[in-house]
């Protein structure tokens, strides 16, 4: 499976002869800041609909499936040959969202190229005991929120890691000079685990395969490419 890190919480993930992308963010001046993708994509899931960093489809090619996670039945949702699972949750109940309150988005789970690939969203709480139940052990890439302040506190996601056993996890939605959020920079959360369990990769791009997975946590951060 090919992966590649756009900005924030969008990644472009190959394999199976499908490309997905996930929680495409809004582009330019006024919005996230970020350069627009201007790729093409078979699906595009988004954790939700109202949020303007992960729920803006328009600047991808290619007449892609759009996908709104937060309407996803429990059975979960097949497309273009993809079984797309999810797991509702909420923004953060404590963080003051000014005018509006929290809103509603999801996790969701998938698997390509024999990678079963769990990408959080943009939940605001610890992981309930429900969803880490069904998570756990069933979990090879995760795409972490480690960004904190309005998404799970860094000590919940920790705690999530451990619970859910995932052998390969990715962060995403942390500080970005170019961006407009003022949220934790990555080594905040790279900087809680082993040296050795840290690989800077130095580069927008990595390929797994099942093969290749470590056989322990490995944390991979990806250089953003937009």
């Amino acid at each position: 499976m090919k992966i590649k890190f756009y900005a924030h919480a969008c990644f472009r993930l190959e394999g199976d002869g499908l490309s997905v992308v996930t929680d495409p963010y809004t582009p330019g001046p006024g919005a996230s800041n970020f350069d627009p993708i201007h790729e093409p994509a078979d699906i595009v899931i988004m954790s939700s609909a109202t949020d303007r960093f992960h729920s803006d489809p328009s600047h991808i090619t290619g007449d892609p499936v759009v996908v709104n996670a937060v309407e996803i039945p429990p059975e979960g949702k097949t497309v273009k040959g993809l079984h797309i699972r999810v797991f509702q949750t909420m923004e953060s109940l404590t963080y003051d969202f000014g005018d509006r309150g929290p809103e509603a988005n999801a996790m969701y789970t998938f698997t390509l190229d024999g990678i079963r690939v769990l990408h959080i969203g943009d939940i605001g709480n610890p992981i309930s005991e429900e969803h880490l139940q069904a998570l756990e052990g069933q979990v090879d890439l995760m795409f972490a929120l480690t960004g904190g302040h309005a998404t799970i506190a860094l000590d919940d996601l920790d705690a999530a890691i451990r619970r859910i056993q995932p052998r390969v996890v990715i962060p995403m939605h942390y500080y970005s000079p170019k961006g407009v959020l003022n949220i934790l920079p990555v080594e905040e959360f790279t900087r809680r685990y082993p040296p050795e369990a840290v690989t800077h990769v130095g580069s927008s791009e990595l390929e797994l395969s099942r093969e290749t997975l470590p056989e322990g946590l490995h944390i991979y951060v990806l250089e953003q490419s937009r």
